[in-house]
């Protein structure tokens, strides 16, 4: 493989230190504001997603893969499963 191959391309090269906000949906819920202004610490928020359902990974809120959650060194992490192409 020569190196021409393996180095991007040079106007892609100023866009790889740009950096982008990643984050993960774990699910949603519907609630009343009634039942949202008595919330306290310690209250517990059930969410529509089982716990060992797939997570999907966003990029600047566009999602980019699909995942499973995994503690890594005391924080949580994804585990990629699926990456989207630009169509998804």
């Amino acid at each position: 493989m020569d190196e021409k191959s393996s180095s991007p391309p040079p106007n892609l090269e100023l866009l790889l230190d740009v950096r982008v906000q990643l984050s993960i949906e774990l699910g949603s819920c519907q609630m009343r504001m009634r039942d949202v202004l008595q919330l306290n610490p310690g209250a517990v928020v059930k969410l529509d997603q089982a716990a060992q359902a797939p997570v999907d990974l966003y990029a600047n809120h566009k999602r980019i893969a699909r995942g499973e959650i995994v503690v890594a060194d005391d924080c949580y992490g994804i585990k990629i499963t699926e990456l989207f192409g630009a169509g998804s």
